[in-house]
């Protein structure tokens, strides 16, 4: 167990395996912590599946109630106090350019990684990534003001809800389209290769997963469904390592 600070924000974070640096988002939304790499929640074990390849990188993000993860709630810029954590980590661990992996809420925090550093993330694979669907435009605000925030207030005495209401007005209504982090226009000119695992259930919907895997120039996109029946989910692992050799720079091979 790790914990590396920065200011007044402290990551706890976790690293397994050698190689190229990999950093793996967990799902969850905004409670997304280690356990859900490690753990039961996603449809693999991303640690046990490419920690024989790669340097793995897991942790928890910035107050998520279930992870020990903790800093400022900086409401005008939700995403990007996020993206400003990942890349505090992975200067922390002095690595220049890494590969990242990431489910659910994974999905705008890769490609607002993407907007602010695209020199320094080689390749990227987003699994069920999260997606504003017109009909369900307030999905992810009530969600998180039901479970989330209350939980948050409830461990942060010095948060209070409407500074929790503020934050996820901020992060899920003020732009609530597409993937919330970026515009279409920028994924079309976007040159990072991408692979793309769509799900489809109200927080990750089919359809902008596959708009972005058809607009992106270096997107790849998964077979579907990939996680049911079962047997299908070592396939699909299968293309994600086929995927990051691929692009794995060859000093580092």
């Amino acid at each position: 167990m790790s914990f590396f600070e920065k200011g007044a924000v402290r990551i706890h974070y976790e690293e397994a395996g050698s190689g190229f640096p990999l950093l793996l988002i967990a799902g969850g939304g905004l409670n997304s912590n280690i356990s859900g790499i490690t753990g039961d929640y996603p449809p693999f074990n991303a640690v046990k599946e490419f920690g024989n390849e790669y340097r793995c990188i897991a942790y928890d993000l910035r107050n998520a109630p279930p992870g020990q993860s903790t800093g400022p709630l900086e409401i005008e810029r939700p995403w990007d106090s996020h993206t400003d954590d990942q890349l505090a980590l992975m200067d922390h661990l002095g690595f220049e350019k890494f590969m990242v992996l990431g489910f659910c809420i994974g999905g705008p925090l890769i490609w607002n990684l993407i907007k602010r550093v695209p020199d320094r993330v080689v390749a990227a694979v987003l699994a069920m990534p999260s997606g504003s669907r017109p009909e369900m435009r307030d999905l992810f605000y009530n969600n998180n003001m039901t479970g989330w925030a209350p939980e948050l207030t409830k461990r942060r005495p010095d948060i209070a809800m409407e500074q929790a209401e503020k934050f996820l007005t901020r992060m899920y209504r003020t732009d609530p389209d597409f993937v919330f982090t970026v515009t279409r226009d920028f994924v079309r000119q976007c040159q990072t290769p991408v692979l793309i695992l769509p799900d489809d259930i109200p927080a990750h919907p089919y359809a902008v997963a596959m708009e972005s895997a058809m607009l992106a120039p270096n997107a790849e996109v998964s077979l579907f469904p990939w996680k049911e029946p079962k047997e299908r989910v070592p396939l699909a692992v299968r293309q994600i390592r086929s995927f990051l050799r691929a692009h794995r720079p060859v000093a580092n091979s």
